[in-house]
Formats: C-alpha cells, structure tokens, sequence
C-alpha cells in the first residue's frame, strides 16, 4: 500500500473508530441519562458501521458480504435517529420513537433476507441503496423544522447558544456525509468515510470548547427541557402581557425580564419560557418589537423628532441598537420608513 493510501485509510478509518468510542460514551457514560444522548449515541453508532465498511470494502474489495451488507442496512437508520435527537431538544411533545425505528428495522431484515447481498448485489447497488439514500434524504429535509428557532435567531442576528451551533453541526455534519457518498458515486467511494472524518474532528472540536469549564456534557441543554407550562399559567401571562403595553413598560431602556416579571405576577423562569415556546421570541426581541412600534407611531403623528431623539424617546439606549433593531424589524431604516409615509 502506498504512502498516500495509508494515510487515507488512517484518517477515514479513525473517524470510524472514534466515532465508535464517542457512541460508547453518550450510551453508557454520559451523566445526563436521557433519549437525546442515547439516539446520538445511535445516530453516531449507524455512522460509524456504515463508514468502516466503506473503508474496509475500498481498501479490501473482497471482503466478506455479509459485512456489506450490515453496512449499508445501517444507513436505514441514520435519517431516523437525526431527525429524533434533533427533535427531542424541540419544545412539542415526545414522539413515539418506535415508529421511526422498528418499521425500517423489520423491512431491512426482511430485504436482507430474500435478497441476501451475496446472491443480489445489483439489485442492492441499483435499488435498496438507492432507496435508503432517499430515505435518509427524506429525514434530512424533515428534519429542518426543528431548527426553525435557531434559524429564527440566525435572522434577528441574536447570538448562537453553544447547543445552537452544536445542533447546527450535527444537522450539516449529517448531510455533508450524505453528501460525500452521492458524490462518491462519480468521484471515489471513499469520499463519503472522509466526509465522517472530518465532519467528526469539527463535532470533537466542539465537545472540548464545551466541556473545557464544564464536567458535564451538553450543560447548556435547553433549560426547559421537561418543564412543561400549565395552561393557567399559559393563559395568565397571555393576559397580563397587555399591562406592558397599557404601562409602556417597554420604552425604560434598562428594563429586563426580571423586572418585567414582577410586574406581571409570574416568575422570571415561566415568563422567559413563555416567551420561548409559544411566542418563539427572545425576551430582548420582544422588548424591542414593541419599542419598533412606538417609533413608528411616533413618526407618524410627530415632524419635529430627529431620528436619534426618537430611538431614544422610544426606549433604545443607543442609537445604533435602534437603527439596527429598525432595519430587521421593518426592512427599512427610519429614514426609509418616514418618507414613505
């Protein structure tokens, strides 16, 4: 084997192996036992088979096929296990994971059995492949909405979470694999196990920024994870958030949601989680929408206002933060706004 071969089979194999120990520890090793590490665990598991045995197979062509064969049923699941870890840091309600799992699992064992790889290869290369390639496909797409808050963050330009970029890696990590591998069918087969490699050192490149101050993984996990609202509480802050507007709360340039809380009877914590889950809006991003919405008024109604005295009059304390705020809430800029009136 050349020197040049012996470094690709090094690094695409050594994603795998890593990614075989990284699983091990999210399953049995991780302080926080509950589902979201276990299907990363899985997800990372499913990856892992399916990339060795790329590596093997490009480097071995006659290995074994029942080892081919596990490898490319393994891909049946990845699709499935991304979309449940990324929807088990969603706010709605626990999904029955069993239905994204034991179907696949039944109809790959039973593909397997009545067209072993051994005897069918083309049929597995033109059509079983092919259709788990869409499947996972399929689960990639379905999977984007589970993103949509950190999206919706990404758009006010609020700042990222560590579990924000976290989750963002995970999902692209995913479809840059899925990727390497469409590629690898006009390229090299083994475009698809570096894809792992390097899409796993950039994932262990994040563990360690996050757990360098921290002993336990995942410590920035959505806080409100398992702390559902009740409906009265719910249905309390839906109506008293109308004092906010009735007091103009919103135009002191220091209030903060501790203050807020207070003057709404409800405690910081539920107030904040109000906000997240059911307004999908920061407490900062629903501040300044309502400051937006005096400014506008009071371009309206008033001629005399020069643009800065107005931000400030509307409960900005800087007049950069107002214009910016301005420009993402509207599209325009003040300036833009008055004279179209």
């Amino acid at each position: 084997m050349s020197l040049s071969n012996q470094l690709v089979f090094f690094f695409s194999a050594l994603g795998a192996f890593n990614g075989f120990i990284l699983a091990l520890y999210f399953a049995l090793m991780a302080k926080k036992k509950n589902f979201s590490n276990y299907f990363l665990a899985l997800l990372l598991l499913m990856l892992s088979i399916r990339i060795i045995k790329s590596v093997f197979f490009y480097f071995n062509p006659k290995l074994a096929n029942v080892f081919i064969q596990i490898g490319l049923s393994a891909c049946i699941l990845i699709g499935p296990f991304l979309f449940l870890y990324l929807k088990s840091y969603s706010n709605s309600k626990k999904s029955n994971w069993a239905i994204h799992i034991i179907p696949y699992i039944t109809a790959i064992t039973i593909v397997g059995i009545i067209y072993p790889y051994v005897e069918y290869r083309k049929v597995w290369q033109l059509w079983i492949v092919t259709g788990i390639h869409f499947q996972w496909l399929f689960y990639i797409i379905f999977s984007v909405k589970y993103l949509k808050p950190i999206v919706r963050k990404l758009k006010g330009k609020e700042k990222l979470k560590n579990i924000d970029i976290w989750l963002l890696s995970i999902y692209f990590g995913v479809f840059i694999i899925w990727l390497g591998y469409l590629i690898g069918s006009y390229t090299s087969y083994i475009v698809g196990a570096l894809s792992f490699s390097f899409v796993f050192y950039l994932m262990i490149l994040l563990f360690v920024f996050k757990t360098a101050k921290k002993s336990t993984f995942f410590q920035e996990k959505e806080k409100y994870k398992n702390k559902e609202l009740d409906h009265e509480t719910i249905e309390h802050i839906k109506k008293t958030l109308s004092v906010l507007v009735k007091k103009e709360l919103f135009l002191n340039p220091n209030l903060t949601l501790d203050e807020t809380a207070k003057e709404l009877k409800v405690s910081k914590h539920a107030l904040s989680q109000y906000l997240n889950e059911q307004l999908f809006k920061s407490f900062s991003s629903f501040i300044n929408e309502y400051r937006i919405e005096k400014a506008k008024e009071l371009l309206q109604t008033k001629s005399n206002y020069t643009i800065e005295s107005l931000g400030y009059d509307s409960g900005f304390n800087s007049k950069s933060t107002f214009f910016t705020n301005f420009k993402k809430i509207t599209g325009q800029t003040p300036t833009e706004y008055q004279k179209n009136l």
